[in-house]
């Protein structure tokens, strides 16, 4: 907490404080184990304004009001301990300071619901006849502060002794009491502020720059054009992720919760929601999914739920369930494999949120969906049994329009639980539960009950819904999953690119200015037949270097499908980073690459024709044909028996017949077509004339030094645009096999534009190396250079599998590996592509420059 608050006092870190005060999403890792009960003070009125890290524990008690000016709760060393637990629980409190009988000034010590379930429920003492002075926190154990101590100060100390209260001391004598609940809410208060005052400083900032330019413009332009510009910016102020659009709820509006697919971290594949015997509606409803949605295995469908807008629930009973053999395997099996159910309200994911402390800071992050149950073992016993999470505690978040009064919703949470629920008499739909009534105000706060999964078990479903109004706006509310708390490491990785792209660009910087200079000048100063005769270097094969390598159709093939990656990949972040391919457009992402694959193939065709007649070829539509399948069958064969083994394991990831027949058509009805238009289009422009004459009979290539062999040169230009693009991967992995969201595609796009200057450049330097030591055969090694980046990029997937994941099933791991296949060939392709017209270029570029006999 301290470093966030020096963040905000040192202006240069002003962007990373912003980025901090914002809430994260959880690793799928983390897993909630024990959920406490809250004993907070009563909501604090709005503090004084003061400066950042001056608030003191004063300042806290004057926003307290009367509960802190002396009247606090209390008791005394002669009360019973039930007696202080009861007024604990009518004022909705954690702990009772505890003072001397009849001195209500002089302070004995204090007792708190830990002390009650420590010194009374665990060692069997009875609370009506044990005095509050036998259990108590006696005086000179506790840790006290001052009306002068700064609010971080006492946060630190409650942090490190792990206290959730803390009494305030004058001259001797106790004057107050606060919680931890007050002293973060005077943080989060001081740092809403500081956000307010930051945001109005920019933004004042930013429209008097705006005036100053629009002025300007005015002046040279015209008034017209300025207004066009105030316009766009206004435009631009308001700019939120398309794709949705906001929906108003009055009060009372039935709210349609949908339920998604069950995923697993551990398995990677996805099943139904309805695959499991959960409580059903009468009518089961799919919702219409996009071709995205479908490839990655969602399942929408309606939900049993029921929900009106702001009006909150309790223990309302979905369903009853008595397990058999066969349902009590699957819901075990389900829960052994870590699966979490995933829900949909309002277009917005279910989260967990988990309080932790996280550098002496409280912090909320977030995990996506929860957990269907857990495993554990009862007190005394080693024997492993399962539990099912079977009552959900949810909280809508929901912005207010103060005008209108109608809600938009901002936030979608749970909290589940394992209770056992008990209830008299015979069970009917009129059933009252005894262990969750709100009649009774007896509600589900923990799991100390937990329901037991074996067969022959009855398990009752029930769940809470709470409305709470939220100061996040409808156009922020995907801030919880999408902002990073890790853009140093981002960060970081751009500037290890930047450092290798520099190191490549200095090296061809010196070959094109100073040694390509040189040579070129001093071969044109050549005059007689016996100078040129004793040249050395790479003028000497300007006669082969231009001959047609061997499998030149091939080489067309990969070039032409090398081009339509490298076009889907740039259009693709092109979108991603304007918004269209937001998260809460779900499958947008995959769908966009689909398409754009298939609208690219007009560009394959047009590169490999145009290559092919740089090779003096004449049969065009082969080289279309293969263009337009070598690389698609081999994906598909792939595709094919992955989906194959998913069939097996009826998960909801196997593609169905018809997205099947979608894909096949876009494939031949429209990729072909275009593949063949581009074909086509590039065979009629004329061809690429060689700058130089290719001999009729090939030179011989002398004995090559070993740090020059194809092998080892070829893995060696692998390793740096490898090392440009793996930090990066460590995270889209993750995203991908961890259920994490990956929305820094400005990040991405920079490392992007870094991996194609890197290929370019170490397949320009190992180009000319190898030229001049009179190797002609530069035409598929300059694919293979840099294209042999992939081979590294699918090593690393290996080391990322053993050490990130938890993969243990055969079928698993074959998904895994088959995918991971699929990304590396097309990785092969984009930078083996990038590499090749990067030597081409260079090639020509040299050998026009100098003038040939």
């Amino acid at each position: 907490m301290q470093a966030v608050v020096r963040s905000f006092v040192s202006g240069g870190n002003v962007v990373k404080a912003s980025v901090l005060q914002h809430l994260r999403v959880i690793n799928p890792a983390i897993q909630p184990s024990v959920f406490c009960s809250r004993s907070e003070s009563t909501q604090p009125a709005r503090m004084e304004e003061t400066g950042f890290e001056s608030t003191t524990i004063s300042d806290v008690m004057k926003s307290k009001g009367k509960s802190a000016d002396g009247s606090w709760l209390w008791c005394t060393t002669d009360d019973t301990v039930y007696d202080a637990v009861k007024s604990m629980t009518q004022h909705n409190v954690g702990a009772l300071v505890v003072v001397k009988p009849g001195e209500q000034q002089a302070l004995a010590g204090i007792i708190t619901e830990r002390d009650y379930l420590r010194k009374i429920i665990v060692q069997g003492r009875s609370s009506k006849s044990t005095k509050v002075g036998d259990i108590m926190t006696e005086e000179n154990k506790l840790i006290t502060v001052t009306p002068e101590t700064k609010v971080l100060r006492a946060m630190q100390l409650m942090t490190d002794n792990r206290i959730r209260h803390i009494p305030v001391i004058k001259d001797k004598g106790m004057i107050g009491m606060v919680s931890i609940g007050d002293v973060v809410r005077a943080v989060v208060h001081e740092h809403r502020e500081e956000l307010q005052r930051l945001n109005a400083f920019i933004q004042g900032a930013m429209a008097m720059e705006f005036r100053r330019s629009c002025c300007r413009i005015s002046e040279s332009s015209g008034s017209a054009i300025a207004l066009i510009l105030l316009l766009f910016i206004h435009g631009a102020n308001s700019f939120y992720l398309p794709g949705v659009a906001p929906q108003d709820f009055e009060k009372g509006d039935e709210l349609k919760v949908k339920v998604n697919k069950l995923t697993s971290i551990k398995t990677q594949l996805p099943y139904s929601y309805y695959s499991l015997p959960f409580c059903r509606p009468s009518k089961i409803v799919d919702s219409t999914e996009n071709l995205g949605e479908v490839l990655r295995g969602d399942r929408i469908e309606n939900a049993p739920y029921s929900f009106k807008m702001r009006e909150a629930q309790m223990c309302n009973i979905l369903c009853r369930v008595t397990l058999d053999a066969k349902t009590a395997k699957a819901f075990k099996e389900k829960i052994d494999d870590e699966y979490r159910v995933n829900m949909i309200l309002d277009n917005l994911p279910l989260v967990v949120p988990i309080e932790r402390v996280d550098q002496g800071s409280p912090s909320v992050v977030y995990q996506l969906g929860y957990h269907v149950g857990l495993k554990g073992q009862y007190e005394g016993s080693k024997e492993q049994k399962f539990f099912m999470h079977n009552h959900l505690a949810f909280t809508v978040r929901y912005h207010r329009d103060i005008q209108t009064d109608a809600a938009r919703i901002v936030g979608f949470e749970v909290k589940p639980y394992s209770v056992k629920h008990e209830y008299e008499g015979e069970w009917s739909e009129k059933t009252r539960l005894t262990t969750c009534d709100p009649h009774t105000k007896r509600l589900v706060v923990s799991s100390a009950t937990p329901q037991e999964v074996e067969q022959k078990k009855e398990i009752i479903f029930t769940y809470d819904v709470d409305f709470q109004e939220s100061e996040v706006k409808w156009a922020s509310r995907w801030d919880t999953y999408l902002l990073m708390s890790d853009n140093q490491i981002h960060w970081f990785s751009i500037v290890n690119s930047l450092m290798i792209v520099l190191f490549l660009s200095g090296m061809v910087a010196m070959i094109m200015l100073r040694t390509l200079y040189r040579d070129i000048s001093r071969y044109n100063e050549l005059e007689t037949q016996e100078e040129a005769q004793e040249e050395t270097g790479w003028k000497l094969v300007h006669g082969d270097v231009f001959r047609l390598p061997t499998n030149s159709d091939l080489l067309c093939v990969y070039v032409g499908t090398g081009v339509q990656c490298l076009g889907m990949v740039f259009v693709t972040m092109i979108f991603a980073m304007l918004g269209f391919l937001s998260p809460s457009n779900r499958g947008g992402l995959m769908t966009a690459m689909l398409l754009l694959w298939v609208f690219m193939g007009l560009f394959a065709g047009y590169a490999s024709s145009r290559l092919y007649k740089m090779f003096k070829g004449t049969e065009w539509k082969r080289i279309a044909f293969r263009t337009a399948f070598l690389f698609p069958a081999v994906v598909s064969a792939i595709f094919f028996v992955l989906n194959a083994l998913i069939w097996g394991q009826k998960s909801s990831g196997a593609v169905p017949f018809g997205t099947m027949f979608a894909l096949i058509f876009l494939w031949f009805g429209i990729s072909v077509p275009l593949v063949f238009v581009g074909g086509y289009i590039g065979f009629k422009k004329p061809a690429v004339d060689d700058p130089v004459k290719t001999n009729k009979i090939p030179r011989q290539i002398p004995e090559q030094a070993w740090y020059m062999n194809p092998v080892f040169s070829i893995l060696i230009g692998g390793i740096l645009p490898f090392g440009a693009v793996f930090i990066e991967l460590f995270f889209i992995l993750t995203s991908i096999w961890l259920n994490q969201f990956y929305y820094i595609f400005g990040f991405l796009f920079l490392v992007f534009v870094i991996l194609i200057v890197t290929c370019a450049e170490i397949t320009v330097v190992l180009c000319y190396f190898q030229l001049c030591s009179e190797d002609y055969l530069w035409w598929w090694r300059s694919y293979l250079t840099s294209g042999s980046s992939a081979l590294y990029l699918f090593l690393y997937a290996t080391f990322y599998f053993f050490t990130k994941l938890q993969i243990t099933k055969l079928v698993s791991a074959m998904l895994y590996f088959g995918y991971m296949l699929i990304a590396s060939y097309a990785f092969f392709v984009l930078t083996g592509t990038i590499g090749f017209y990067a030597c081409l270029w260079f090639t020509r570029l040299i050998y026009s420059s100098v003038k040939i006999d």
